[in-house]
């Protein structure tokens, strides 16, 4: 793993390793800070800026995708992300509860104009504003010049269902790749020859956790561009999973007793944004989940809740956070 470095005025410049970073922080020339889950350090003095092209290959999926990040010299960063997937349940529960409050004899508002109609549905852009913000964060901390990704295309057949199925793919490209700089596409057949052409296999286990499941064809994208190596001389690899908030949920949809509904959702539990990074004295590095009587919850980097009952000054903030990396990954 290298650590990413920025100036004094947050421009990322080529990382360095870890070793070097410890120095740099012992001796007073840089300072550490947390960037959503990942450890970065600031410059405090001027220095020569001189940076390579770092391209960034971006591999594509239903569930599970994958990023990279390489010079020509060094693969900094490999990234597995799991996919956003649970927009669409939402909209039909919420779909399903609001006109269940429709048909009831109760005064309600008139029904506003729906906003998806002629735009990306809420799922693909869910999916597809997932990529770019990972992307946006990345270029924060890495000086990326070029921009690689795998497309995904589907032929057009005329019949209903089968075009219907791959329409919201191609209207998700279309937001997506015009908010691109530098771009280069590449069909999944020229990924294949890519990897054929130095010898690596991808994983038929499309969920596993593996380098060879998907970062194996974000690297060979990004080295198909930059070159120098004819084999993955990092296969390291950083899990993200993002986090789920209900930010407008205001009760639960059953009633509890005598017929009332529990206030649920929100991002703020007292004071600490949900997500956001902490470190408490006993537990760690941990994020914040949610509150219950005047206490916040605790979650390690496995998904487990740690404690629920933390008084909010035992908790160190380090930053906001809105998904959670971890290098061990999730199911193992």
């Amino acid at each position: 793993m290298f650590v990413s470095v920025v100036n004094q005025n947050n421009v990322p410049l080529m990382p360095t390793t870890p070793s070097r970073a410890r120095r740099w922080i012992k001796s007073g020339k840089a300072t550490g800070f947390w960037k959503h889950g990942v450890f970065c350090i600031r410059l405090n003095t001027e220095t020569h800026e001189n940076t390579q092209p770092i391209v960034i290959g971006i591999d594509t999926g239903f569930k599970k995708e994958a990023f990279t990040i390489k010079s020509e010299a060094h693969t900094y960063l490999n990234i597995q992300t799991d996919a956003v997937t649970w927009v669409k349940d939402a909209i039909d529960i919420k779909r399903f509860m609001r006109r269940a409050r429709r048909q009831r004899k109760t005064p309600y508002r008139q029904p506003r104009y729906n906003r998806t109609i002629g735009s990306l549905s809420p799922s693909v852009k869910a999916r597809w504003q997932w990529k770019l913000r990972i992307l946006n964060w990345l270029k924060k901390l890495f000086p990326i010049t070029h921009t690689i990704v795998e497309d995904i295309t589907a032929k057009s057949t005329g019949k209903k269902q089968w075009d219907a199925a791959f329409s919201p793919l191609q209207t998700g490209k279309n937001w997506f790749y015009p908010q691109l700089h530098n771009l280069t596409l590449k069909y999944g057949y020229e990924t294949k020859k890519l990897r054929d052409n130095i010898g690596l296999k991808k994983s038929k286990k499309k969920l596993s956790n593996s380098f060879d499941a998907h970062c194996v064809d974000s690297w060979v994208l990004a080295n198909y561009i930059v070159g120098g190596h004819v084999k993955p001389d990092n296969k390291e690899i950083l899990y993200i999973r993002p986090l789920r908030f209900h930010r407008r949920q205001l009760h639960i949809l059953q009633p509890g007793k005598n017929g009332k509904r529990r206030l649920y959702g929100g991002t703020v539990s007292l004071g600490l944004k949900r997500g956001s990074l902490v470190r408490h004295r006993k537990h760690g590095l941990t994020y914040v989940g949610g509150t219950s009587k005047n206490r916040i919850t605790l979650h390690s980097f496995n998904g487990k809740r740690v404690s629920r009952d933390v008084k909010v000054e035992d908790c160190k903030f380090l930053c906001y956070n809105s998904w959670i990396a971890n290098l061990k990954g999730w199911y193992d």
